[in-house]
């Protein structure tokens, strides 16, 4: 009870409309399954159709048009044509997605918060007030250890992994019943053995920091602007493109860089900046992450999972590590996966040597190390293109 008042006491105003939406939609919704009895609710954050539950859905529509299925998306999004020309959609977030998340056999999404209201949803599945069917595909492999994702902060009835050390580490570590943790792909990657690659293009891709924040719509704007200003993370990304020697490395070997950080630092995007003509920074309105992992030859990154994207094809990759400690203790712990052990590229934690790895690796034309090959070869348990058709099949299986 305890629990549940603290997180009662993080509903904020917006969150009692869809209190009274998910009352109001349950009665129609009643009604709805009737006619409806084996709906699938699919999505990813709303904003974007980009992840595992886009190609998923694209899996099911050209696969088995005969299952029903939606999904969830706002009609504001860059990727809202593409998705509705393939099927039916709802409005993320609308009345109609509470109906349809009440009518659905199963509700299927690669976020935890993939649905109408995720505060009033919390409420309503983790302490057993609304009993539904529910599928984490997930956003990316998981590396560390993720409190909120945990059996007791999630009660998901199928929860995805991609191979065998992330499905031993989340079976035996974060709760679940028997049989709910499988070992299936995520569907995104189903498209990764289809690449055409930009030879000396490079992406760089840091992740975000819970610490900065994580509310776009701050109540002072200016303020957040300033704490972004004086981060150590805004800081050493920053020096990292300004950099003369990238510069000269991109002149002396025909690179282009993309830098396209998380989203939670999209908001602050016009405060990077740099007078290299070679390097483009990406905003998430016209730049689609996917197609920068696949056009890229090589990578830098720092603790984001879209590094396993990356040596999932193969590619070479390296680590920029200037506040691990602080990310361990402060975003997501350590878990099984040890960079220096299990990474596919080095660790640097400061900028000289990382920028001479990138120079000696722009003189090899990006090819990958033996090392790092042979660690792709012991990680991935599943490599192929069967990873939505698995998925499918699972959840077809289980509630059939």
């Amino acid at each position: 009870m305890k629990r549940f008042i603290e997180k009662f006491k993080g509903v904020k105003p917006v969150d009692i409309l869809h209190v009274f939406l998910f009352l109001f939609a349950l009665p129609i919704a009643l009604i709805y399954k009737i006619r409806r009895k084996d709906l699938w609710l699919i999505c990813d954050n709303g904003i974007e159709a980009s992840d595992n539950g886009y190609w998923l859905y694209k899996y099911i529509r050209e696969t088995h048009p005969e299952q029903d299925c939606v999904f969830a998306v706002h009609k504001k999004s860059v990727d809202y044509r593409k998705v509705s020309k393939l099927g039916k959609t709802v409005e993320y977030g609308s009345f109609m997605h509470w109906i349809l998340y009440l009518t659905a056999k199963v509700n299927i999404s690669s976020q935890k918060g993939g649905k109408p209201n995720f505060a009033v949803c919390y409420l309503l599945e983790v302490y057993g007030i609304l009993k539904n069917n529910r599928v984490f595909l997930q956003h990316g492999v998981i590396l560390t250890d993720i409190e909120f994702l945990y059996y007791e902060n999630t009660k998901m009835s199928l929860f995805v992994t991609s191979t065998y050390r992330e499905w031993e580490y989340v079976n035996s570590h974060y709760g679940y019943p028997e049989g709910v943790v499988q070992l299936l792909g995520l569907p995104r990657f189903d498209k990764l053995h289809e690449f055409d690659t930009v030879p000396s293009q490079i992406l760089i891709m840091p992740t975000w920091r819970d610490w900065l924040g994580t509310n776009a719509l701050a109540k002072n704007p200016e303020r957040d602007r300033e704490n972004f200003a004086d981060s150590l993370y805004y800081k050493k990304w920053s020096s990292v493109i300004k950099s003369e020697k990238l510069k000269e490395i991109c002149e002396r070997y025909g690179c282009t860089v993309m830098f396209c950080p998380h989203r939670d630092t999209q908001r602050f995007l016009d405060m990077y900046e740099s007078d290299n003509p070679y390097l483009t920074i990406c905003d998430y309105k016209h730049y689609n992450v996917q197609e920068l992992i696949k056009s890229s030859a090589f990578m830098i990154t720092d603790y984001s999972s879209v590094q396993i994207d990356f040596a999932y094809m193969k590619k070479s990759l390296a680590y920029f590590h200037f506040d691990y400690q602080d990310y361990t203790d402060h975003h997501y712990h350590k878990g099984y996966y040890d960079y220096e052990r299990d990474g596919f590229g080095p660790v640097f934690s400061d900028e000289k040597p990382l920028l001479e790895y990138i120079e000696q690796m722009a003189e090899t034309k990006f090819v990958n190390k033996e090392k790092y090959l042979n660690r792709h070869d012991d990680f991935f348990t599943l490599y192929d293109t069967d990873n939505c058709k698995r998925n499918y099949e699972a959840i077809k299986e289980r509630w059939s």
